[in-house]
């Protein structure tokens, strides 16, 4: 498809640098899409990826492979998963067997093992059961990995789509959990050992959003005032509140076998385009991080950027809290983003009107800034990325409707994918009569998490040049309590 012309006269590869996040993990080169295998062990946060290393379009799938002691600052490693007879290496999620239950390790040196789905493009089209689960291990914390040689240790009974296992280990019953997608919901087996699983229970068949496949699940707890609940990710494509792939989940009880949500309407826990396939760290204590693949299976073939495709969210903290009656998980940048927040500047008790904007310009020389706007609800207002192509984007409040909302539409090279450039929306939830804003503004993406995170919207973009200013208005009288805004300096 035809994209806009380049600004400018830009080389191909001037704009792929200045699309480059500097807050964000992207591979260094070439596809990138769902974060697999997380897990935090020793001191090292590690991010597997499904990766094409041979092109910026979906293909062959291996296991990328990324690591960082902060969340903020990654390496990326040599690729640990590659294609073999089995077929190509999708999406699933490793644990750290510290009894050593599946034999792979030993009791002084307990192993770190992936489970991933196995898909044979061989047999695709002339039979059912071309998605398979298997294990790979490493005894070396995630330098060095070997496959099983019993692999797979869950065949296909016959289902299209039977695949992304999120594995995690069930202390009550003391036996690993899988939760597999299987098409239009999910299934959980049960293991004493990783090698072999047996099925216990469906659930989703007539719960959520059906709009499309059921992939990346994902099982944990949560706390809330002294209760455990237990929450289900399951990602959608298409469906999502704005078109195309998005994140649902459902909040409930999980008892060893069976999960029963609490609730029937659809959740999202992320309303904006470019949050999908997300899930989360395992083996962070009470701690639960997630991270999302930054794109939209509706255009993501499409998009402009050539020598890399993609990029990943920044890592967030889920919480539980109450909105009205519902339970609902919120989500806010992992706290050690704080660290980089550098040449903070602050205005208070600022009045906007129609005539009269507020204007603000990201402190010092980089791309990638964060802004945070307090305000009373009840009034309209927006705030408008800019640079001085006249390119934009929009992030606003609309009152009367009750929803946050994102437009894209001028943002720059908008590609002549489907849908990218229609206004995004998200509801309201909290009930307060504040609203409070953070936004992180990176070279080609923005994250909006509103009301500390209770509705969130994520967006990429491709501007002729970084948005480095922007202009805060409204067509009502409006009372800007506090904005601040910071450059945010990630070190090499």
């Amino acid at each position: 498809m035809a994209l806009a012309h380049m600004a400018g006269g830009q080389t191909q590869q001037a704009l792929d640098s200045l699309w480059r996040p500097q807050l964000h993990f992207s591979a260094k080169s070439h596809w990138l899409n769902d974060p697999n295998g997380m897990v935090y062990n020793k001191g090292v946060y590690h991010l597997f990826f499904q990766h094409h290393p041979y092109s910026p379009v979906w293909g062959p799938m291996h296991w990328g492979h990324a690591t960082s002691r902060d969340l903020v600052h990654w390496d990326e490693q040599p690729i640990k998963l590659y294609p073999d007879s089995l077929g190509y290496i999708f999406s699933g999620s490793t644990v750290v067997d510290k009894d050593n239950t599946s034999g792979l390790g030993t009791s002084e040196n307990p192993p770190l093992v992936a489970i991933f789905t196995h898909h044979d493009p061989k047999t695709e089209k002339t039979s059912n059961t071309f998605q398979v689960q298997s294990l790979a291990f490493s005894l070396d914390n995630g330098k060095t990995w070997t496959k099983y040689a019993g692999n797979p240790v869950l065949k296909n009974p016959g289902i299209v789509d039977f695949r992304d296992p999120k594995v995690m280990w069930h202390e009550e019953h003391k036996r690993w959990i899988m939760t597999l997608a299987t098409k239009d919901c999910v299934t959980f087996f049960s293991s004493p050992n990783l090698k072999d699983w047996t099925p216990e229970t469906d659930f989703g068949k007539n719960a959520g959003a059906h709009g499309g496949v059921w992939e990346c699940p994902d099982l944990f707890p949560l706390e809330y005032d002294g209760k455990t609940y237990w929450i289900l990710l399951v990602s959608i494509n298409p469906g999502g509140p704005n078109g195309g792939s998005a994140t649902q989940y459902f909040v409930g009880d999980f008892d060893g076998k069976q999960f029963t949500a609490s609730h029937e309407d659809t959740r999202w826990l992320d309303y904006g385009p470019d949050d999908y396939a997300g899930v989360t760290w395992s083996n962070t204590g009470n701690r639960r991080i997630f991270i999302g693949w930054m794109s939209n299976w509706d255009y993501t073939n499409n998009l402009p950027a050539q020598q890399w495709r993609n990029a990943m969210t920044l890592a967030r903290d889920l919480r539980l809290e109450k909105a009205g009656d519902k339970m609902v998980v919120a989500s806010r940048p992992v706290t050690e983003l704080q660290a980089s927040r550098v040449q903070t500047q602050s205005k208070e008790n600022q009045e906007i009107s129609a005539g009269r904007a507020l204007k603000i310009a990201v402190p010092g020389p980089g791309k990638a800034w964060q802004i945070e706007l307090e305000t009373d609800a009840g009034k309209d207002f927006h705030i408008r990325l800019m640079n001085d192509l006249g390119e934009e984007l929009m992030v606003g409040y609309n009152s009367r409707q009750n929803i946050y909302y994102m437009d894209r539409g001028l943002s720059g090279q908008v590609a002549s994918a489907q849908n990218f450039s229609r206004k995004i929306t998200a509801p309201r939830l909290a009930s307060g009569a504040t609203i409070r804003l953070s936004l992180w503004v990176d070279a080609s993406s923005a994250e909006l998490f509103a009301d500390d995170g209770l509705t969130v919207m994520t967006t990429a973009y491709f501007p002729g040049k970084p948005f480095r200013e922007a202009v805060i208005g409204s067509p009502d009288r409006v009372k800007i309590r506090t904005v601040s805004w910071s450059s945010m300096k990630i070190a090499d």
